[in-house]
């Protein structure tokens, strides 16, 4: 059996999907804080467990006969996110799994300017102290996020962030489909992959004059003074801490972390990744507001 924690979010549950495709369901289990939030999957004949990682007593169970285990990484930052990873690999550990799968990133280094990459690299060598055989999906830089940072300029025609560098925006679905494949030929890959990325590793710049081709409307970028864009977060109520980490991501953009570009992904989902303007268009068609 293969368990995936998180399958009731955007990347978990799109790997759950992935694995349905491939293998009965009998074969997938899913390790949630909520249960009820997926009966979906438990009406399809997928186990449902609760399990918690702020609860690592109860992970045992909810881990239970597990070959592999899949580990989506918590969405926080800090020592919070790498004890709660940890009590994930204890829990796999416990329950007998002889593989632990964890989603961490390409840029995942304990010197990065980037704080959830120090986290990644605390969490791989959690991992590669477990004992216990590991595969570590360094998922290059998620696609929606970009969408996200271009937020009200797509509207105001200015897009004002910090200055970046290139970086390799991933589509969710293009890695949640590599995650299949790899859970689905154990073994495939000891230790960290190489970067699973994008064809191509793109600046804000970039990504403006994507958005105007794809929207029919000028989007300039516009370059704000960290100082400058930190206090306008602060000052929107965005927590100081959180406008640090923020920073972080630019930060690391310009000393080049995330411009790797390899062919590892496409190799295995059997095509070239998800451009960045596919991955605006279904955004915007999706939300429909523009």
């Amino acid at each position: 059996m293969i368990i995936v924690t998180g399958a009731t979010g955007r990347l978990g549950g799109q790997i759950v999907e992935r694995l349905l495709a491939r293998m009965p369901a009998e074969r997938v289990g899913v390790s949630v804080r909520d249960p009820q939030k997926a009966q979906a999957l438990a009406d399809r004949g997928v186990r449902v467990r609760r399990g918690s990682f702020s609860e690592a007593g109860g992970l045992v169970d909810a881990f239970e006969g597990a070959s592999q285990v899949l580990i989506v990484s918590v969405d926080a930052m800090g020592e919070e996110a790498v004890r709660q990873h940890r009590a994930a690999i204890d829990g796999a550990v416990a329950a007998g799994a002889r593989r632990i799968l964890y989603t961490s990133h390409m840029g995942a280094d304990a010197a990065s300017h980037f704080q959830a990459c120090r986290d990644h690299a605390a969490t791989e060598q959690a991992l590669s102290d477990s004992g216990v055989p590991y595969t570590s999906l360094r998922n290059g830089f998620y696609a929606s996020s970009a969408v996200q940072f271009l937020g009200h300029g797509m509207d105001s025609g200015q897009v004002v962030l910090p200055a970046d560098g290139p970086v390799s925006w991933t589509a969710h679905a293009d890695l949640a489909e590599a995650a299949a494949v790899i859970l689905a030929d154990e073994g495939r890959f000891e230790g960290p992959t190489p970067p699973l990325t994008a064809a191509q590793a793109l600046t804000f710049a970039d990504l403006a004059d994507l958005a105007t081709a794809v929207t029919g409307r000028t989007i300039t970028r516009t370059t704000a003074p960290d100082a400058r864009f930190r206090d306008e977060l602060v000052g929107n109520g965005v927590p100081a801490d959180a406008a640090d980490q923020l920073l972080g991501i630019f930060a690391a953009a310009r000393a080049g972390e995330f411009s790797a570009v390899d062919p590892t992904l496409a190799a295995l989902i059997g095509r070239e990744p998800t451009g960045f303007a596919e991955v605006l268009r279904k955004h915007l068609t999706v939300d429909g507001v523009r």
